[in-house]
């Protein structure tokens, strides 16, 4: 019975052992273990270029006190891969590993309590990058270990941050020891070590993250664990950490990082003295601590020391580089100067600028591109600018928005910016005013957006300068102070902005329907952070029946973008049903619509309930077409996790025939954001007190006579009221609004007379002339970064894993213009009305855009990744010689042969695997993705895939042509849709060269004349008939490209100064374009616009010839339409316009059912022998190419001679297409629209009622 007792006795000993088998560490022993860490990045496919690090060393851990250990790293080595896979190796790099080794060499020291790593202390002069490295080697001594259950989760702290945590464990009853498995869930930590910057105006979408992921991230621990007398001894142990990111969705490929570790023991021994560590600092726990990456630019690595003078020197090669144009090649080298600016300390900002003030050029680039600090010493460097008023206010708008809104979003920033705008010097200048209330709301929108809650004294500011305007009256202080608050989209704010809404604000509201409007439009970015609040203010203005129409317009918009419930937009369509105002009911019927068609994910649900509303709303209002209307159209994939929406917005009412408000706003979705791109918006103002509820003559169809008689009305407009604005408009970028302007009567008067024809010299016209006759030189150069995106996150080896975006603009304008007026004697600009004017110009218009993407560790010692990089410059030289004469409405331009070919426009991109080291900054190393095996021998393989063309179309006759030029190179896998479209290598650029002339070419003469014509033509015809026969143009060039024709059908000209008068149709429009060739023959084309027509059919002619010897080529075009639903054009040419003829149709028709069909075909009695052989290989791709998209196909033979096409209107939201070609039809039903084909049923119905 004794020895059972004792039995169970050591059997609940062993358990109780097992049970608290915590990782412990005996500070009389000291432990030494081989550890090595490396990272690679890549696409985890064969054949493919990879990037990596890795760290080896010993550690060694000895005993201070039981729960305090000083750690000591020897022999360190460092190396780095770059390479392709399977094929290159780690090699070493003995100047880094030097380096850290020194950091490493000095000893640490930390606290080891129950498992797990505490305190960690450090000497004062070790960097945060070693620290974060020892806390990838200490991480492997931090687990919870438990016996019983045998698998269990917790929440804990880690390297990640505060983490999900499963365990599982099992014990080696061969060795007595325990393996223990932990996977961290670091994709759904509650405290992460992870930080984000320049996203902060674009939203987080959870519908679109539930459609796929653009990351994950999985890290996995094996322990091998020894039992001992204290508990348990890491006898070895293994971490693997992947994470897959893709700027697509990661189901359709990503690129990889690989991190690992292994910590293996190699002896414990007893005893040893500690090392004498001396003073050390508390550097913080276990958790990563990502070091404040301003600087560490993860694209550039350079040598940091003296950075002013480096700084000065980049500067001024920049200035000089891009002096006359861009100069491609050296756009990037702005990423290091800014990495040089943001080293520098207050007193080197002030050095520069004492050296760089001095030269324009070297002026304009620094202060562009030291807004891009942001942090407080922008603002302390502005401050002192404005405070000594050596800038002026154009340059202090400029560079306050662009510092103000890349500003770090910290506290101390913010009060900082509040400092910036009660200076004397931003109130001295209205722009300058407006400017800085903008940027601040914008800098309070981010700071909110990385503080929740946001204290309501980072938006005071704008809360005391509205309520002041309010207080005095003061209509300007309340308009910019409400539109800075919608920047700001603080939740504080909503109290103040209700004050301005009539049936909401507390007491009764005596502002203007402008200022109502724009406290409306305070709310919309509030909408996303305080819905519920939002919602009732909106609801409660769109009930108000004393609002301004497009107030309560303004109010559904921003209600909607609260994403109301299905309960809210029930109630909405209740009292729609009941709505008596025509105008409001047809904008809120419109904007249902089209929140019903949706197909992007954040309108997935409000999609729904839209639906559902429609049903009761279409009955009373689906016909209604009034001037409040809404419309949009967007699209989504999943595969690539993107999409775009465009929406254009007109509001107004019945006492204005015309919108009183015009909104267009553009979103794209990406990577589980969706981002705002521009907004404009322009309202009337008095200008609809002017235009009223009707215009005399006005019919609705935006004929000439209807452009007429809105000028009639406009000519009044000087009956308007001094004090009120007659337009304004704006501008918003992601959201934010950046410009504002009011236009004034005061201003119309300045520039009417600055233009008179009566006024004297003098005057800013006639300055600007007498600058031109002495001779112009002009230069402006903008480099502007316009996106930096970060996102640093931990790896368990204690490196940062950073992702980031750049995308950086230099624009570049030369102009140097010299003028002559004969005769010079005028003294009224009327006299230069029947004057020669000439004009000698020559410049270059051009800007490069860079753009990156980067997936790897970025540290200031090293850096390695996948990295893509694209360029795309667009460069056009202008040397023209201009005469023009006003009164006899002709325009003549000489410009010089083509001597010399120059590139027009160009994009090339590839992704490489890279690898930098401060070792040797200047060597970096960078191995394409996808090796360049292609030649032109070798026949691509089946994941190979190779483009490349060279393709010219040359004109003899003027000496010049248009090459297209592409290379394109792939490799496909079928799990890497779509990723594979941005892996490899590609370059595309359209380059202007010289041709081989059959005359030598000394110039190319364009002239224009204008002339009289008897009936006024129809924009809007005028414009469709000259799309389709533009249109046939183009299908013609395809295949006459040897010829000299499309150099002169891709020349646009217009003439806006036609008089329409007289009985006896003549040349509207007459356009010559020759080839001068000194004393020989001319030669070039002469093209003649007619308008003959007759009564209610509105008709257009055009003849094209050639002028030249014994040249009778010509094509004619005969156009007409009887009404706008009917358009017919003739096209014939050749030797008198006879040998080639096409005829094309377009109508609205009525189909039995009854629904709307509209009906276009094309007919052709003959036409050349190479546009048969041309159309005949692009019908072989007809078939397939209409598989891929729905289609359906027949073989039933048509129209010999015919192609031609039906679309009917299916649904509100889908079309039937029918396309009929000679030997077969291939038709289908239900195609989706991105927007509704109502208004096109609705419109056509009318007319043909009408008809």
């Amino acid at each position: 019975m004794r020895g059972l007792v004792f039995f169970f006795c050591c059997l609940v000993a062993l358990a109780s052992k097992y049970h608290s088998l915590n990782l412990t560490l005996n500070h009389r022993k000291t432990y030494e273990y081989k550890y090595e860490g490396e990272v690679k990045f890549g696409s985890g496919k064969p054949n493919r270029a990879e990037s990596g690090v890795r760290i080896q060393c010993n550690i060694k851990i000895s005993g201070e006190s039981p729960q305090v250990f000083i750690l000591q790293v020897s022999d360190v080595t460092f190396a780095e891969l770059n390479g392709i896979t399977g094929k290159s190796d780690f090699s070493q790099c003995p100047k880094l590993s030097q380096r850290i080794a020194a950091q490493l060499a000095k000893p640490f020291k930390f606290e080891h309590i129950n498992g797990h790593v505490r305190q960690i202390q450090a000497a004062p002069d070790v960097t945060e990058t070693t620290i974060n490295i020892v806390r990838g080697m200490l991480s492997f001594f931090h687990a919870t270990v438990k016996t019983s259950p045998t698998v269990y989760e917790l929440e804990e702290v880690g390297i990640h941050g505060m983490c999900p945590n499963n365990y599982a464990t099992e014990i080696n009853k061969q060795t007595n020891n325990m393996n223990v498995t932990q996977v961290v869930d670091i994709d759904h930590c509650r405290i992460k070590a992870a930080m984000q910057n320049g996203m902060a105006f674009a939203v987080l979408d959870k519908e679109t993250k539930q459609r796929g992921e653009s990351m994950i991230s999985t890290v996995q621990y094996l322990y091998t664990i020894q039992p001992t007398e204290e508990g348990g001894m890491v006898k070895s142990a293994y971490a693997l950490e992947q994470q897959h990111f893709s700027p697509f969705n990661v189901k359709g490929g990503s690129f990889r990082m690989e991190a690992k570790k292994e910590m293996v023991l190699i002896r414990v021994s007893e005893g040893g003295k500690p090392a004498n560590v001396g003073q050390l600092q508390n550097r913080g726990d276990i958790v990563h601590k990502l070091v404040n990456s301003n600087a560490n630019i993860p694209l550039v690595m350079q040598d940091l020391a003296e950075p002013k003078a480096k700084a000065i020197r980049m500067i001024k090669q920049l200035a000089e580089d891009h002096k006359n144009q861009i100069k491609k090649e050296t756009t990037e080298d702005t990423l290091k100067v800014y990495q040089l600016l943001r080293m520098l300390q207050d007193r080197d900002l002030d050095e520069m600028w004492v050296e760089l003030a001095r030269n324009n050029e070297h002026r304009r680039f620094f202060l562009d591109m030291v807004a891009e600090i942001n942090d407080d010493r922008v603002l302390k460097f502005l401050h002192k600018r404005f405070i000594s008023k050596d800038v002026s206010a154009n340059e202090a708008v400029q560079t306050l928005l662009i510092a103000m809104n890349h500003l770090q979003p910290r506290a101390e920033l913010v009060e900082k910016a509040k400092e910036i705008m009660n200076m004397e010097f931003i109130k001295s200048n209205p722009h300058l005013w407006t400017a800085a209330m903008f940027s601040f709301g914008s800098l309070v929108y981010k700071y909110c957006a990385y503080h929740s809650p946001c204290p309501q004294a980072a938006v005071q500011p704008l809360l005391n300068l509205a309520n002041e305007g309010l207080r005095n009256h003061n209509e300007t202080k309340m308009f910019i102070a409400l539109r800075a608050l919608g920047n700001a989209g603080h939740p504080g704010s909503i109290k103040t902005i209700t004050n301005f809404l009539p049936g909401v604000a507390a007491n009764p509201v005596d502002v203007s329907c402008r200022v109502q409007s724009a406290a409306m439009q305070a709310l919309r970015l509030t909408a996303r952070r305080d819905p519920y609040s939002v919602q009732e203010i909106a609801l409660k203005v769109f009930l108000q029946k004393n609002c301004a129409p497009e107030t309560n317009m303004m109010a559904i918009m921003v209600m909607f973008n609260t994403k109301p419930s299905a309960a809210l937009v029930s109630t909405l369509t209740a009292h729609l049903e009941r709505e008596k105002d025509i105008h409001l009911a047809s904008f809120a019927y419109s904007y249902l619509e089209n929140i019903a068609r949706s197909k992007t994910p954040d309108n997935h649900n409000l999609s729904i309930y839209c639906s559902l509303a429609m049903k009761s709303l279409a009955a009373k209002f689906g016909r209604l077409s009034y001037n409040s209307r809404s419309f949009r159209m967007d699209m989504f994939d999943d595969d690539l996790l993107m999409g775009t929406s465009a929406s254009f917005n007109m509001l107004g009412g019945p006492t204005s025939v015309l919108p009183t408000e015009i909104i267009s706003q553009q979103k794209y979705f990406a990577i589980g954001r969706i981002m705002k791109l521009m907004e404009f918006g322009i309202r009337s103002e008095t200008l609809k007190q002017l235009i009223g509820p009707s215009i005399p003559g006005f019919k609705g169809d935006f004929s000439f006579s209807d452009f007429q008689a809105i000028y009639n009305v406009l000519k009044n407009w000087e009956s308007l009221p001094n004090d009120k604005p007659i337009i304004s408009a704006y501008s918003r970028l992601s959201g934010q609004e950046f410009f504002f302007v009011n236009i004034q009567k005061d201003l119309l008067e300045y520039i009417k007379a600055a233009v008179s024809p009566s006024a004297p010299k003098g005057t800013p016209v006639w300055a600007a002339i007498e600058q031109l006759q002495k001779g112009l030189s002009w230069h402006w150069t903008k480099p502007l970064l316009n996106i930096e995106a970060r996102l640093l996150q931990a790896t368990t080896l204690g490196l940062p894993v950073e992702i980031a975006k750049y995308y950086q603009t230099v624009t570049g304008i030369t102009i140097n213009a010299k003028a002559a007026i004969n005769p010079p004697q005028a003294q009224h600009l009327g006299d230069l009305i029947n004057a020669d004017i000439s004009l000698e110009s020559e410049g270059v218009v051009g800007f490069t855009k860079d753009f990156w993407i980067f997936h790897g560790i970025n540290t200031e010692l090293f850096q390695c990744g996948s990295e893509m990089k694209s360029k795309a410059p667009v460069e056009l030289p202008m040397k023209l010689s201009a005469k023009i004469n006003v009164g006899k409405r002709v325009l003549e331009l000489d410009m010089p042969a083509c001597k010399n070919e120059f590139e027009l426009i160009s994009f090339s991109s590839n992704l490489y695997a890279v690898s930098r080291n401060i070792g040797d900054p200047e060597s970096p190393k960078r191995t394409p993705m996808i090796p360049d095996e292609f030649n032109s021998q070798q026949q691509p393989t089946p994941n190979n895939w190779w483009r490349k063309a060279n393709m010219c179309a040359k004109s003899s006759m003027y000496g010049v042509g248009v090459c297209v030029d592409y290379d394109i190179r792939r490799q496909y896998f079928n799990n890497e849709y779509p990723l594979y479209s941005i892996m490899g290598f590609t370059h595309a650029a359209i380059r202007v060269v010289p041709a081989e002339a059959t005359k030598p070419v000394e110039k190319i003469h364009l002239e224009v004349q204008c002339k009289p014509a008897s009936h006024p033509l129809t924009i809007r015809h005028l414009y469709e008939t000259m799309r389709r026969i533009a249109q046939v143009f183009e299908d013609f060039c395809n295949v006459t490209c040897a010829s000299p024709l499309p150099v002169f059908y891709h020349l646009k000209f217009s003439c806006s100064h036609v008089v329409f008068t007289g009985t006896i149709p003549g040349p509207v429009v007459s356009i010559k374009a020759i080839a001068m060739s000194g004393n020989q023959n001319l030669e070039g084309f002469d093209v003649t616009l007619y308008n003959p027509s007759e009564g209610d059919t509105l008709k257009a002619q055009m003849i094209m010839s050639h002028i030249g010897d014994a040249a009778n080529w010509k094509m004619c075009v005969d156009a007409s339409a009887q009404s706008p639903a009917n358009v017919k054009a003739m096209i014939s040419w050749g030797a008198q316009c006879k040998p080639y003829k096409i005829s094309v149709m377009a109508a609205a028709a009525q189909s039995p059912a009854p629904r709307q069909t509209l009906e276009a075909k094309v007919e052709w009695a003959s036409v050349p022998e190479e546009m048969v052989n041309y159309c005949s290989r692009m019908e072989r791709y007809i078939p397939g190419m209409a598989l891929l998209y729905g289609f359906n196909q027949t073989s039933e033979s048509n129209a010999n001679q015919e192609v031609s096409a039906s679309i009917v209107c299916a649904s509100s939201d889908s079309i039937d297409v029918t396309i009929k070609l000679p030997k077969y039809t291939v038709f289908r039903q239900a195609v989706p629209l991105p927007f509704s084909s109502t208004s096109f049923c609705v419109e056509n119905t009318e007319r043909n009622e009408q008809a």
